[in-house]
């Protein structure tokens, strides 16, 4: 019980000086257009279709601000996919991690993410939990993860997420098997 109490406290700790870090970043946030037009440039290079082994290549940015660019993956059943995430912020991973969790059908999104606080030794994805399909590495600002596997063999919408403490409330999205 005491343990569980001192991991809450570090967890929340951590979670006060993302949000303090995040606000200060929105306060210093530079000119508007020069966001919009880097973000147009993210969106051209987002997805591709590879001819290659049929493999759908699929690119994912998050940022400092706590939010993916885009919020909705379509896949077909059964296709290979190759998911890279790229943190295009400057923030540490300490600060401002952010990985892509894709959960299975019928998952509350709100418990698994209550359950990956207690996971921090392992990148926020709690052991022998079976509501992982897969997931990328937790990142810092600048890195990026590439993992391949195949979409699921059952159509429908599955939640993806950001299990960092805090980020699944703003950084998460649905992947469409159809």
């Amino acid at each position: 019980m005491i343990l569980n109490v001192c991991n809450f406290m570090k967890n929340f700790k951590l979670f006060i000086i993302t949000v303090a870090s995040v606000l200060l970043l929105i306060s210093c946030a530079g000119d508007k257009k020069e966001k919009k037009n880097s973000s147009v440039e993210v969106e051209k290079e987002v997805v591709k279709k590879s001819s290659e082994n049929d493999v759908y290549k699929v690119v994912v940015t998050g940022d400092d601000f706590m939010k993916f660019n885009r919020n909705k993956i379509t896949v077909s059943v059964g296709q290979k996919i190759e998911l890279t995430l790229k943190h295009t912020g400057k923030l540490p991973k300490a600060a401002m991690g952010h990985n892509i969790v894709i959960l299975k059908q019928g998952t509350d999104v709100a418990t698994f993410a209550q359950k990956a606080i207690a996971a921090s030794e392992n990148d926020y994805i709690p052991e022998d939990d079976t509501d992982v399909i897969v997931n990328t590495k937790m990142l810092g600002g600048g890195e990026s993860d590439t993992i391949t596997f195949t979409a699921p063999t059952e159509k429908g919408e599955y939640d993806f997420i950001c299990s960092f403490p805090g980020h699944y409330a703003m950084m998460r999205g649905k992947f469409v098997v159809e």
